[in-house]
């Protein structure tokens, strides 16, 4: 006969086995002496070992960045031109846009006229007070005549400034008709057209949003009940929507105050992945470490459910005999290709990891490894 043809005589014999077990165990319970005389069904088995597993919490965190501005106008005006996009790389100072600045280029022009006026003024009183100062020295003019030309100086020197002030306060205003990028960032939406009228003050028109897509920061709003283990330094894996590990960061900031929304405390945590892995705004996971502990560790391969109830089934002595003991346990979290086991099993205990849907409670088993 050939070696397949064998194999699947001895896998229709396991089966029938398990048939006949599962039939037997309906009519009374099973022991050690009821399955004496079965066929024992070879198995892999694997010793239950002692692991450092992290006691963890997940929360959806969002990645912000340390520096994000909101533009919006500080003069009012019609938009004439927009020189960035959404998305755009910029640089600190670039230009982004431009309202209509005509109206001030007049007035910035009609002040320089002014500061020129005021300027040939105050050069000829100049020359005029120290001319008089000299003939005042020599006796030629009165007190009075010297002190109405020092006047007039005095006055045109500071009708002067003035007026070289305002020139200068025109230039500035004429300076927000120019859109420009604060820093080096990310220019985020433009909601606004050219033509459109912009208004400036607290409820102005937002024109767009630059962000610096370094220096981000994770925000973690813990709930209030666990406020009492949050402390600096703890650790923070941060991962995508599949799980997929992003990176490993630790908490270093703790609000002193609760969020009144959301009833949680806010922590922070640095992140330093690319812009191309991680972006202002994007919402990820976040799973905050408290603490490690030893527990023990079975493979995945090991756990069966009925239901709501995990099991292992477990290789033990009775009777002379190897049997297959169905023990029910409590998961708790994956630790590689390993379940953690929060109650249900110690360590040593040697647990099945092949085959086991073919097993029943008390089924005689051979173990060959493990």
């Amino acid at each position: 006969m050939k070696t397949s043809a064998i194999r699947r005589v001895k896998v229709a014999g396991w089966l029938a086995v398990a048939v006949l077990a599962a039939a037997g165990c309906q009519k009374k319970p099973a022991g050690p002496a009821a399955g004496a005389g079965m066929q024992a069904m070879p198995v892999q088995t694997a010793a239950v070992t002692m692991a450092p597993v992290p006691q963890s919490s997940d929360y959806v965190a969002t990645i912000k960045s340390r520096r994000s501005a909101t533009l919006q106008p500080q003069v009012s005006g019609t938009l004439t031109q927009i020189t960035a996009h959404s998305g755009d790389q910029v640089k600190a100072g670039q230009t982004l846009m431009e309202i209509d600045p005509r109206q001030q280029q007049a007035t910035v022009a009609a002040q320089s006229a002014t500061e020129r006026q005021k300027k040939a003024l105050f050069d000829y009183n100049a020359v005029e007070q120290e001319r008089q100062q000299k003939l005042f020295d020599a006796g030629v003019t009165s007190r009075d005549v010297f002190d109405q030309a020092q006047q007039a100086y005095q006055n045109s020197k500071a009708d002067y400034e003035s007026a070289t002030a305002s020139r200068k306060t025109q230039e500035q205003l004429l300076a927000y008709y120019t859109i420009r990028a604060p820093f080096d960032g990310v220019v985020g939406d433009i909601p606004v057209h050219v033509g459109d009228f912009v208004s400036s003050g607290s409820s102005g028109t937002m024109l767009t949003t630059v962000d610096e897509n370094r220096d981000l920061e994770a925000y973690i709003y813990v709930p209030t009940e666990r406020s009492s283990e949050v402390r600096m330094g703890l650790g923070v894996d941060l991962t995508d929507n599949e799980g997929k590990l992003i990176e490993s960061t630790k908490i270093d900031f703790i609000s002193a105050q609760v969020d009144s929304m959301l009833q949680g405390i806010l922590v922070k945590a640095p992140v330093h992945a690319t812009p191309e892995i991680l972006r202002n705004a994007q919402l990820v996971k976040a799973r905050i470490i408290w603490s490690t502990k030893p527990m023990a560790v079975v493979p995945v391969l090991a756990v069966t459910r009925q239901g709501t109830q995990s099991f292992v089934f477990v290789a033990k002595s009775m009777g002379g005999h190897i049997m297959a003991v169905q023990t029910p346990v409590t998961l708790g979290d994956t630790v590689g290709n390993q379940y953690s086991i929060t109650a249900g099993l110690n360590a040593g205990d040697k647990v099945i990891v092949s085959g086991t849907q073919f097993l029943v409670n008390n089924m005689p088993v051979m173990p060959l490894g493990g």
